[in-house]
């Protein structure tokens, strides 16, 4: 069962307040993804967080759609978007995998770190695609927990129920890719900013 938008609003504060883990990983994740975005691109992100991948690579394009499941990330987004004059940046409340995301066609679509956590993940990355124009990129790093982290999906099953974990997709790399693929994109990129399988990084093209 995917956690409740009142699960992420409770550790909204929180989350934002957490630094990040891996920096060096995660500037080059930035660059990397400026490196196939144009001026003139209209980017939607899906599970944006607090906002600050956006507020890093909104600079670089023409518009920017930030989106998340929960108001209150989305509100401390607007707090810090605001605060770095990143004016071509705006933000709404919407989940990939529900049928909510904004009207297309946008150039790029992207998805860090939420993949794993989309209750249907067949359905999210088939709204994904059609909001995406023809040839669109849809760009993605994503959480691949398998293997010997399965073991421990009874404790996360027992906090689901006590809404204290989010839905999370057991998935290997290999079948993000194939998932990704059967949704109807051509992967023209792979590759791995934190030296482990466990957070590919995929370029992908509407086919």
């Amino acid at each position: 069962m995917t956690a409740s938008p009142a699960f992420w609003d409770r550790i909204a504060r929180k989350y934002a307040a957490r630094p990040v883990g891996n920096i060096e990983a995660y500037q080059a994740t930035l660059d990397h993804t400026r490196s196939y975005l144009k001026p003139g691109d209209r980017v939607l992100e899906i599970g944006c967080g607090t906002g600050s991948t956006a507020i890093e690579l909104a600079p670089s394009v023409a518009t920017y759609m930030a989106t998340d499941l929960s108001g209150a990330m989305l509100d401390i987004g607007r707090e810090k978007a605001w605060d770095a004059a990143v004016r071509n940046l705006s933000f709404a409340q919407a989940a990939a995998d529900q049928g909510g995301l904004p009207d297309g066609p946008f150039d790029a679509v992207l998805a860090f770190n939420i993949l794993h956590l989309l209750d249907d993940l067949e359905s999210g990355l088939a709204d994904i695609r059609d909001q995406l124009a023809p040839g669109g990129l849809f760009i993605s790093k994503s959480v691949c927990i398998s293997g010997a982290m399965t073991l421990i999906r009874p404790v996360i099953g027992l906090m689901q129920l006590f809404n204290k974990a989010p839905h999370v997709q057991f998935l290997s790399a290999d079948r993000l890719r194939t998932r990704i693929e059967a949704a109807g994109f051509e992967i023209v990129e792979t590759k791995d900013f934190n030296n482990s399988t466990k957070r590919p990084y995929f370029v992908a093209r509407k086919t």
